[in-house]
């Protein structure tokens, strides 16, 4: 009796495994990215410049032709300085910065509209860390994308 229950157990395994979705599969058990989502990243600049240096502008690049195929839906850039100079200096400095990665964005097709430009000179360039000077002279970009349709 024993050797039919497990004779009819074991049966069903493999008639239901044969027969309904395979769980171990890659494709069941691993979720690739959404490419089309939130993205969060930096731009960092010389001092006292908002001229794009070249892995600058290689990131925009590649950044725009990743997010191609998405609805951008919103872009905010907030543009920041180092506290070396004058705050109205900064400001300026990092407004300049805010508009040039913006520019940028926009010249790689990607909707004016949506740009969210701000800036915040020396004064939000401050970090936890007590991050260097050359870190603090950078934009801040937040990429808001969808899937088109959704």
């Amino acid at each position: 009796m024993k050797r039919l229950i497990w004779a009819a157990a074991a049966a069903g395994l493999v008639a239901g495994c044969s027969a309904g979705p395979r769980f171990w599969e890659r494709s069941d058990l691993v979720v690739e990215p959404a490419v089309c989502a939130e993205h969060r990243f930096e731009i960092y600049f010389a001092e006292g410049q908002a001229r794009l240096t070249a892995p600058a502008r290689q990131l925009i690049e590649t950044t725009a032709a990743a997010l191609k195929a998405c609805d951008i839906r919103r872009v905010q850039v907030l543009g920041l300085a180092d506290a070396t100079g004058a705050p109205s200096a900064n400001l300026s400095l990092s407004q300049r910065r805010a508009n040039t990665v913006a520019a940028a964005f926009a010249e790689a097709g990607w909707p004016a509209p949506a740009f969210d430009v701000a800036a915040a000179g020396d004064q939000g360039a401050i970090t936890a860390s007590g991050a260097a000077e050359p870190l603090r002279r950078r934009t801040e970009v937040v990429v808001h994308a969808a899937a088109p349709g959704r």
